[in-house]
């Protein structure tokens, strides 16, 4: 569904915030991206999502390609239209808006009646406390509610690929917990996620696949499985004592990559 070949991304014509990123995600797939803060893993959904340019960057080579469709400089709305919708870090909810409010921005680009109800039928099944608090001011929502917001917002154009920049951000853990079921049952509906997470036991147990980031390139890529084995993300990410990572040597599981 999604191919990332080689990508490389410059902020301010300077910094290299990634430096020849690949990766894959297939139909169904949930695959999750992790690594430290500045790794970057926004960097990665940004590029994807069209929405560099808003904060200085800009791909400096390589290919995004999202069902066979080219998505390098296509402006951010036709990548929306195209299936892929980015929930951002930080929720980025309309404060001012009403919980609906939100909801109907989040459909602005779908035409169709229906299939803007059908969505968001979906939604308010997800999260019935939206529906209750409808006419509320979004800015008024727990973090946990605006969290709930922010990704029944981006459900609202019916994408084929969501992209999730941590989500549990400053979150209580019952809420991460919940957040992570939410995921799940958002693939199991039909949609693929890309999930950015420091939050890794959670992004591990929802995810199929896993990618770790170290400086901007690749330095890991596995099953979730696999990854939540390995003494490197044990060591670096799930707080367990063992012998640290190599910085940024770039393997595959049992394989060395070229």
């Amino acid at each position: 569904m999604l191919t990332v070949r080689e990508l490389r991304v410059t902020y301010g014509g300077v910094v290299q915030a990634l430096q020849g990123v690949s990766l894959s995600v297939a139909e169904g797939e949930v695959v999750t991206v992790l690594g430290s803060n500045g790794a970057g893993k926004t960097t990665l959904l940004r590029a994807i999502s069209s929405t560099l340019r808003m904060c200085g960057g800009h791909v400096s080579g390589g290919l995004l390609e999202f069902e066979g469709r080219r998505l390098n400089g296509l402006p951010p709305a036709e990548v929306v239209d195209g299936g892929i919708v980015q929930v951002p870090e930080g929720r980025r909810i309309f404060t001012r808006l009403t919980v609906d409010e939100n909801l109907r921005a989040g459909a602005y680009s779908v035409r169709d009646r229906r299939a803007r109800a059908t969505a968001r039928r979906r939604v308010l099944d997800l999260f019935p406390l939206l529906g209750e608090r409808a006419e509320q001011r979004a800015g008024l929502l727990s973090g946990g509610e605006q969290q709930m917001l922010a990704i029944g917002r981006a459900l609202m154009s019916s994408p084929r690929l969501l992209l999730l920049d941590e989500p549990s951000l400053g979150l209580a853990p019952l809420v991460v917990g919940r957040i992570g079921e939410i995921i799940t049952e958002i693939n199991r509906q039909g949609t693929t996620v890309l999930l950015i997470e420091q939050n890794t036991t959670m992004a591990l147990e929802v995810a199929s696949r896993a990618v770790v980031l170290h400086l901007g390139r690749v330095s890991l890529t596995g099953s979730a499985a696999e990854l939540a084995a390995s003494t490197e993300v044990r060591d670096l990410y799930l707080g367990h004592s063992g012998e640290r990572a190599g910085g940024g040597t770039r393997r595959r599981l049992g394989t060395w990559l070229p």
